[in-house]
């Protein structure tokens, strides 16, 4: 097999309609993992290759996914990392930390500041100065903010290490800062591939460069409004969901499923997912003030992806694809339900399709290798229905009066229009 057809191959997904399963080619291309990480999260556009016939005369849709941003594209997995890094420094520098109630002083006390977060390989990088080497406290380090230099804390943010130094850092280092500080505190972090905190004096911002990225931290005030903001747009966009899952849950047991119904369902799971990471980098920089929009969302998104993951099984035999179709796509992308349509199923959005039966079979008491036998043997969900007893007890190696007594009470709550 040559690389074309290796990557072909590794690219099909298999979707389930009424005339059997069939392949649809996702050509997501690998982006490339050695570049570097960008400010901003790219833009995607989708664009339509033409029309593969094969042989016998059967359409595939190639959908060709590509990236665009202001520097070169970056790797998912590197994308990932650096976004856990940023969490990461989010949680240190959170509301209620000694870190950010020592640097909103310095903010209210109309002072500017250069924080270097140093190992012991970033001496090179600051000069002059004197040792502190002591105990890290919010009125320690808002004292020494009161001088010139820039001061040196600890990996662990535990310990002052130097103060009222001189950060040197190459200058050949490209900046697009204008202020002396800005300059020198995003060419440390390029130069250092660690974190930078600068304070401005004049508009009380505090910025954060970490690599070759940066984050100006908010107001708490002004985070706190935003993030109740987009909870609220959360709940409407679960009722949403819950109308459109009751919807499904009465076109499966009914065999009236089309592809509008299926594509309808996840865009709306992947606005809810979309949403919940940006709340989600609200609440972990509110820190302690975030303890009850947190515990909202978790009420909000509890049980989300593993419908999201069932219902990914249930349409189609690759759902990891699809994810990385989702992933990639913003939130414009996702409004074109038609674009959807054809990219994921190749087929208009009234085409009738048929679930396996993953997320019925998962509201009855069988395990998930029982599942995975039932699925197998009968196909889809329409097949479980019609099953006899004997094919059952058959397939289930036991008495299937239980699953069978548990697809009927199912099926009456869809049919009286509850929740199942």
């Amino acid at each position: 097999m040559d690389e074309r057809d290796r990557i072909v191959e590794e690219n099909k997904v298999i979707v389930n309609d009424g005339s059997g399963d069939r392949e649809v080619i996702l050509n997501v291309p690998k982006l490339d993992s050695d570049v570097d990480r960008v400010e901003t999260m790219p833009e995607v556009i989708l664009e339509k290759n033409d029309s593969i016939v094969d042989e016998d005369e059967n359409i595939k849709k190639s959908v060709k996914v590509k990236t665009k941003s202001k520097s070169k594209s970056k790797s998912k997995t590197k994308s990932k990392e650096e976004l856990l890094a940023k969490l990461d420094i989010l949680k240190k520098l959170a509301s209620g930390t000694g870190l950010r109630e020592g640097l909103d002083n310095i903010v209210s006390g109309g002072m500017g500041a250069l924080i270097l977060i140093a190992d012991q390989t970033n001496s090179s990088v600051f000069q002059g100065g004197f040792k502190i080497n002591c105990k890290f406290t919010s009125k320690r380090f808002m004292e020494l903010a009161k001088m010139d230099g820039a001061i040196i804390l600890s990996e662990d943010y535990k310990k002052i290490l130097f103060a009222n130094t001189l950060l040197t850092p190459n200058k050949i280092i490209t900046t697009r800062e204008t202020g002396t500080r800005h300059q020198a505190a995003e060419r440390t972090a390029k130069q250092t591939e660690g974190i930078v905190i600068a304070v401005s004096q004049r508009v009380g911002k505090i910025t954060i460069y970490f690599g070759k990225s940066k984050y100006v931290l908010q107001n708490t005030e002004d985070l706190l409004r935003r993030a109740t903001e987009t909870i609220q747009i959360l709940e409407k966009q679960k009722e949403v969901f819950v109308e459109l899952i009751n919807n499904l849950n009465l076109l499966e047991i009914n065999n009236m499923v089309s592809v509008a119904d299926v594509c309808a369902l996840l865009e709306r799971l992947e606005m809810i997912r979309k949403m919940t990471n940006i709340i989600n980098e609200y609440i972990i920089e509110l820190g302690r003030d975030g303890i009850i929009l947190r515990m909202r969302m978790r009420e909000l998104t509890k049980g989300i992806e593993k419908t999201q993951d069932l219902i990914l099984k249930d349409y189609f035999s690759k759902p990891r694809k699809v994810r990385i179709y989702f992933d990639l796509l913003s939130f414009d992308g996702l409004i074109d339900l038609e674009n959807i349509s054809k990219d994921l199923f190749s087929k208009s959005l009234d085409t009738g399709v048929i679930s396996k039966g993953y997320r019925i079979l998962n509201k009855t008491y069988l395990p998930k290798e029982k599942i995975e036998a039932v699925i197998k043997h009968f196909k889809n969900l329409e097949g479980v229905y019609g099953a006899s007893k004997e094919s059952l007890g058959r397939t289930l190696k036991e008495n299937p009066e239980i699953l069978i007594k548990e697809l009927s009470n199912i099926r009456e709550h869809i049919l009286i229009g509850k929740s199942i």
